[in-house]
């Protein structure tokens, strides 16, 4: 797996490649909680045009963000998650529970 950030204005956008599993969730967990403590942006993006494919380590990484965010008042949002991936949070719910959106234009307009 492959991550990157980046900031474009008030945006924290996380780039993620490849899988996600529980030896590689702790680095998604990293960039997450560097965009919160870092307090500079109000929106966290998460690129998942690449990702292919999320354990259940994975998944728990983002749910365990839900709260802290509100909390905050900060937004995370998924976008571009491919159908295998996309069923996975659709399958526990989660998408009823996360902001999931098809590309990074519907993502930033979730501001």
């Amino acid at each position: 797996m492959e991550i990157t950030a980046i900031t474009e204005g008030c945006n924290y956008i996380i780039q993620i490649e490849g899988d996600v599993d529980a030896s590689s969730s702790i680095y998604v967990d990293q960039q997450i909680r560097d965009a919160i403590d870092r307090g500079e942006t109000s929106h966290v993006l998460i690129d998942c045009q690449n990702l292919k494919y999320i354990s259940s380590a994975g998944l728990g990484v983002f749910m365990s963000y839900i709260a802290e965010l509100n909390e905050k008042s900060m937004k995370m949002t998924l976008y571009g998650l491919n159908e295998k991936v996309a069923h996975v949070f659709q399958i526990l719910g989660l998408d009823n529970l996360m902001s999931i959106v098809k590309d990074k234009e519907e993502a930033l307009a979730r501001r």
